[in-house]
């Protein structure tokens, strides 16, 4: 396979776990309604759903002269629409005190992930399921719904914007095996824990991993990380990567993976009203 990549360098690894984002990313771009603006100096999304998740700046590198005027200028641009946007950072992002710019335009800082990634080689494809838990790849809405319930949990995501997270990717092909798989786990039956899958940039991305409250603390969130990540092993892909939240930093440096990068969030929320 080609457009795997093999390449375990510092520069290789963080330009992969910044691209592999932006291209998950993307997708909320291509819509009904929406837009995907892939400018020489930033890719940016707008879908006009108010939440910041699914609007804003996916990646920028633009030139120190004129970066205040492209902020202010992307700014109006959600402002007018009278949507929240939100701008991500990454180690691509230029010019480096972007972050400072971005402050000063009225942007709130909304915290920063480790990007990390591991080597698929050493992932435990042995490793024991815990008790009762079934592990399966979302193929209808129904699926679908199950995965969406303990991502909306454990991303506390309001109503609307869970409601647009289902139709977003009931509007794609669940069937497909690229890019992009989401898995499903169940204890008796009921949806407990997700993940996703994004094959991009040549790695394995790993996304939306949530287990409800009451499951936690049983190895169900390792097995829901290791699922997708077996699976792209399989496939011949030989790097994995991932954003960490503080909540699953720990698990992710027992099960291999390591940092290497840094990642930001942005929100810009004032309106016209």
């Amino acid at each position: 396979m080609a457009n795997v990549l093999n390449d375990f360098s510092l520069n290789a690894l963080t330009k992969a776990i910044d691209a592999n984002q932006i291209d998950g990313y993307i997708a909320f771009g291509c819509g009904d309604g929406a837009e995907l603006h892939q400018d020489p100096d930033m890719t940016w999304i707008y879908t006009g759903i108010p939440y910041p998740l699914f609007n804003g700046v996916l990646c920028a590198r633009l030139s120190s002269d004129t970066v205040d005027e492209r902020i202010e200028e992307t700014i109006n641009y959600f402002k007018y629409r009278n949507t929240p946007m939100m701008w991500w950072t990454g180690p691509c992002t230029h010019p480096p005190d972007l972050e400072k710019h971005l402050r000063a335009h009225g942007l709130v800082f909304a915290g920063n992930q480790p990007g990390m990634a591991l080597d698929l080689l050493t992932v435990n494809k042995d490793m024991p399921l815990p008790k009762d838990l079934k592990i399966e790849r979302v193929k209808n809405e129904k699926d679908l719904k199950d995965w969406l319930y303990p991502v909306s949990m454990g991303f506390n995501l309001p109503q609307f914007a869970a409601k647009a997270l289902l139709k977003h990717f009931n509007g794609l092909d669940l069937t497909k095996s690229f890019p992009r798989r989401h898995y499903v786990g169940r204890l008796n039956g009921t949806p407990v824990a997700s993940s996703t899958l994004f094959l991009g940039a040549g790695v394995a991305g790993i996304y939306y991993v949530a287990t409800i409250k009451k499951a936690r603390r049983r190895g169900i969130g390792a097995a829901m990380t290791l699922t997708p990540l077996i699976e792209a092993r399989q496939m011949a892909y030989r790097i994995g990567i991932l954003q960490a939240s503080d909540l699953g930093l720990g698990l992710y440096r027992r099960i291999g993976f390591k940092e290497y990068c840094t990642l930001g969030r942005y929100i810009y929320l004032e309106t016209l009203g």
